[in-house]
């Protein structure tokens, strides 16, 4: 498991994430959650209306 170390920003805290575990995208909104001592970063949800917009730009499925 990689280390890294959290930093001081402003009024925040920061962190680095290591290029190994980095998402591909830096153009991302992302959410933020804590249950005690652990802090989990994830990707943020789009809208609804773009999670139809992605499934209908899925290939249609064969017909059976």
């Amino acid at each position: 498991m990689p280390h890294t170390p959290l930093f001081k920003s402003g009024n925040g805290q920061a962190v680095r994430i290591p290029a190994g575990i980095a998402y591909a995208d830096t153009d991302i909104t992302s959410e933020i959650s804590r249950t005690g001592d652990v802090i989990t970063i994830f990707p943020a949800c789009g809208s609804l209306k773009d999670a139809v917009a992605a499934l209908r730009a899925l290939p249609k499925p064969p017909t059976v």
